[in-house]
């Protein structure tokens, strides 16, 4: 047996922002993916991913009482009981959305009467699957806001207007031979949420912290998000430089130590600019760049993988 495939997903703009009321622009990114499945000889892997199952459809039982959802537990205990397991290459702790998909994949097939792709997505209807999946996926994270397995589920670029206001969107046709790209930065180590929105929560408690968020770190995230959507490069980039900068002043415990003064540099030549992809702490990082050939000059020794061109 093996399942339909579930997208990793990367959050563009919006990060802590969207917590506040901020934009977001989030979109599905193909290179990584998972599926529901069995194996005759299970590795030890799919034996930790079937164990995890195991807690996680008891969370869920937890969710049958409030009417909102209702999954078909018996199909499912049956299934993981007999070994499923969620078979993925999205690596944990990177900010792409590895939850997201098992929550997608475990929707997609046992939810009762659930709403499919291909009905007409009314903003109601989003925001209920959004509020569902924040539900089942508080299982992994503590909170969840719901949208990264939306994405995943959907596979259609997401858009946030707000916290009640979220529709799908389309992008920009992207510009292969473009010199300009968005691009992943591995961090070589893996991040926690969990800590890193703690820590968000405390500065939140500060005047001055909730006033710089609001005047500079959601003013340029919703500009960067407007500029995206409509291909105009020369406003994003200005804005993206503004946002870099923002986080590298105020967000310093959620970037890598060791990445500090790359964060700078970047800023510093205009080769690239930096930013957090999900909570940061670790996974990847995101990069923009007007010039992606310039970008990996400066910053050899690192691995990219481009995701969008210009």
């Amino acid at each position: 047996m093996k399942g339909p495939l579930f997208y990793s997903k990367i959050l563009l703009f919006g990060e802590y922002g969207i917590i506040k009321d901020s934009k977001g622009l989030s979109i599905p990114y193909n290179f990584f993916k998972g599926a529901l499945k069995m194996d005759e000889n299970p590795s030890q892997e799919a034996q930790n991913s079937n164990n995890s199952l195991k807690a996680f459809a008891k969370h869920l039982a937890s969710l049958q009482g409030d009417g909102l959802v209702h999954f078909d537990l018996a199909s499912l205990n049956k299934d993981v009981d007999q070994g499923m397991y969620f078979d993925s290459s999205i690596p944990q702790g990177y900010g792409i959305g590895s939850s997201g998909a098992l929550v997608a994949a475990i929707y997609d097939k046992y939810a009762d009467g659930k709403i499919t792709v291909l009905e007409n997505l009314t903003r109601e209807k989003l925001l209920k699957l959004k509020t569902i999946f924040g539900q089942m996926e508080s299982f992994f994270h503590g909170k969840s806001s719901g949208l990264d397995p939306l994405n995943s589920y959907l596979s259609l670029p997401i858009l946030i207007n707000s916290k009640d206001n979220i529709e799908s969107t389309s992008l920009p046709t992207q510009n292969k031979k473009g010199k300009g790209a968005v691009f992943l930065l591995d961090s070589g180590m893996t991040g926690e949420t969990a800590p890193m929105v703690q820590i968000f929560m405390e500065q939140m408690k500060q005047e001055g912290f909730r006033n710089m968020l609001k005047d500079k770190f959601i003013k340029h995230t919703d500009a960067c998000v407007d500029h995206f959507l409509n291909g105009d490069v020369k406003g994003l980039f200005g804005h993206v430089k503004q946002l870099s900068h923002v986080v590298l002043d105020h967000f310093k415990p959620m970037i890598p130590k060791q990445f500090h003064e790359l964060w700078k540099r970047g800023i510093e030549t205009n080769d690239y600019y930096l930013k957090l992809c999900g909570s940061g702490g670790g996974g990847y990082i995101l990069g923009f760049t007007e010039d992606i050939d310039r970008a990996k000059q400066s910053l050899q020794g690192h691995k990219l993988e481009v995701v969008y061109n210009f």
